[in-house]
């Protein structure tokens, strides 16, 4: 499974961004999905994850400013961000798993993220 992000950019602390990746196989088009991201010098976080269900986690740093959702039919996974602040800085991937794995499995390129202040 190829996923392939995109949408980042640079933008003002207080603006919105929108990322999209969209997955290559439609075996994967009900996997388990999710967003990461990860700065230099620290482990990659997980920002939000989706079950093929809608079911949604969120990292409390994102809560309330974040939403992930999913098009199945479109096998794509977007993560709306709205609110951002400097912390949010970071390269973000988009990440699949099978449904028995516990971890994620599939990642995408990573998209730079860049909040100014």
């Amino acid at each position: 499974v190829q996923l392939q992000a995109s949408g980042g950019g640079l933008v003002q602390a207080g603006g919105s961004l929108r990322l999209s990746c969209a997955a290559s196989e439609f075996s994967s088009s009900f996997y388990p999905k999710a967003w990461y991201r990860q700065v230099p010098g620290k482990q990659r976080e997980l920002v939000a994850s989706i079950t093929s269900g809608g079911i949604t986690n969120y990292a409390d740093s994102v809560k309330g400013r974040f939403t992930i959702s999913r098009d199945n039919a479109d096998n794509t996974v977007d993560l709306q961000m709205n609110s951002l602040k400097p912390d949010d800085t970071a390269v973000y991937y988009c990440a699949a798993r099978r449904w028995n794995r516990g971890e994620y499995e599939y990642w995408g390129q990573g998209t730079q993220v860049t909040v100014s202040s």
